[in-house]
């Protein structure tokens, strides 16, 4: 009895003894592997896919540009600004240029690429959940002048705007001249203008509290849309008014969760107000107001983007222009980056040389048998001279008879053929 016990406590001191041992190695390696330092691996001239990959235990930021190199294959890294064998800190950024493999002036003459061509920028505003056989008008109009559209009809403007090469982009990357659309597709912008419940109608709230979109509503549609092909970058700006999307209920989320989705906000003025018939104060408050209202709600995540109500003042010598695009509101200043018009035609690119953001032409997406400036006419406008992109956003290409039309004080490689 008493040598069993004699084994027991012995073989007790020896559990204790190992758990003590171990503790000891565990402390000591994470004490050396605290202390340790990592060092970058050398990533030049490997492709960008499996540079991910070997990066994938650093914690870095890493930033990507583009250029064309002779040297490098496309997909390759040319360089990397943190160099091999020098110590990685945690939140470190990495910037890695990319190539675009050799400059090929041929290719891109054959393939049409052309940053200098012509934007569309879409006016819609209501989107009724019906069928194009249920209205009394043209094709998908539910009014007269096509102002509403049927959700058959957007449908079918997206379905037709994607085969025809158009990949949507912000409205404020156009203005911007920041442009990523891929090489040999087109940029496309999409406007909402009035905050119309059915531009993204809510139907309740789930179990998390977030709203439940109507799949019929414009948003409803383009998340259809952007599931069908995520290539499609799909976003679009809303314009509202004081209403905002006329759901008191919801309205903060709305905008919210658009801003948060990737789609954009903008200024329609707070009473829908034509800018001819005010004056210089009344154009501040409306303008101001609105700024103040979203401001409230995101912060500084809506744009500071203005949709002309009924496309006045018609031009840019009216009195009240200047207060459109600066003022003051109670105690706040406001700088608007730009305009939009009501119509008709396609706009320039945003590297042409006459360029004007604060005002800006729209094209309005209505039906009309391919006249007066319809999307059928638009599209067949564009075909003459789009904007064809070449996939990167660092550079300009066109055609060497667009050298008269440039901007050559942007920041950006220009390229010609």
């Amino acid at each position: 009895m008493k040598k069993s016990r004699k084994r027991r406590i012995r073989y007790d001191r020896v559990v204790i003894l190992l758990f003590i041992i171990i503790t000891i190695i565990f402390l000591v390696s994470l004490i050396f592997n605290k202390n340790k330092e990592i060092y970058m691996i050398d990533i030049v001239n490997k492709n960008i896919d499996d540079v991910y990959e070997l990066l994938s235990d650093y914690d870095i930021e890493i930033n990507i540009s583009y250029e064309y190199n002779d040297n490098v294959d496309k997909g390759k890294v040319i360089s990397q600004s943190i160099l091999e064998n020098m110590v990685i800190n945690d939140g470190d950024k990495l910037d890695l240029v990319i190539s675009l493999g050799k400059l090929d002036k041929e290719k891109l003459k054959n393939d049409g690429i052309n940053e200098l061509g012509k934007v569309p920028i879409m006016m819609y505003h209501g989107i009724k959940d019906m069928k194009d056989s249920e209205t009394d008008y043209i094709g998908g109009n539910v009014d007269k002048d096509g102002y509403t559209r049927t959700s058959e009809s957007f449908r079918r403007d997206l379905e037709l705007y994607y085969q025809k090469g158009y990949r949507m982009i912000k409205l404020s990357d156009y203005i911007n001249g920041n442009i990523n659309t891929p090489y040999g597709k087109s940029p496309i912008v999409l406007t909402f203008d009035d905050g119309n419940a059915n531009n993204i109608r809510v139907t309740g709230l789930d179990s998390d509290g977030n709203i439940i979109i109507d799949k019929n509503s414009a948003v409803g549609i383009l998340e259809e849309y952007k599931k069908k092909y995520p290539d499609y970058n799909v976003t679009a700006i809303f314009f509202i008014n004081n209403g905002l999307f006329n759901q008191p209920e919801y309205n903060d989320k709305i905008i919210k969760w658009l801003v948060d989705n990737g789609y954009e906000v903008g200024n329609h003025t707070k009473g829908h107000n034509d800018f001819t018939k005010i004056d210089s104060n009344k154009t501040q408050e409306v303008v101001g107001y609105m700024y103040n209202k979203l401001e409230s709600i995101v912060g500084d995540k809506y744009s500071k983007i203005v949709a002309l109500p009924y496309g006045s003042p018609y031009n840019k010598t009216h009195n009240n222009y200047k207060y459109i695009i600066n003022g003051s509101y109670e105690g706040n200043d406001y700088e608007t980056v730009a305009a939009l018009r009501v119509g008709w035609e396609p706009e320039i690119s945003p590297f042409n040389k006459d360029f004007d953001k604060t005002f800006l032409k729209r094209c309005r997406a209505y039906d009309n048998n391919g006249v007066d400036f319809d999307i059928e006419m638009t599209l067949r406008i564009l075909d003459k001279n789009r904007y064809i992109s070449d996939g990167n956003v660092e550079t300009i290409v066109t055609d060497i008879k667009n050298s008269d039309i440039i901007n050559s004080n942007i920041d950006k490689e220009i390229i010609m053929y």
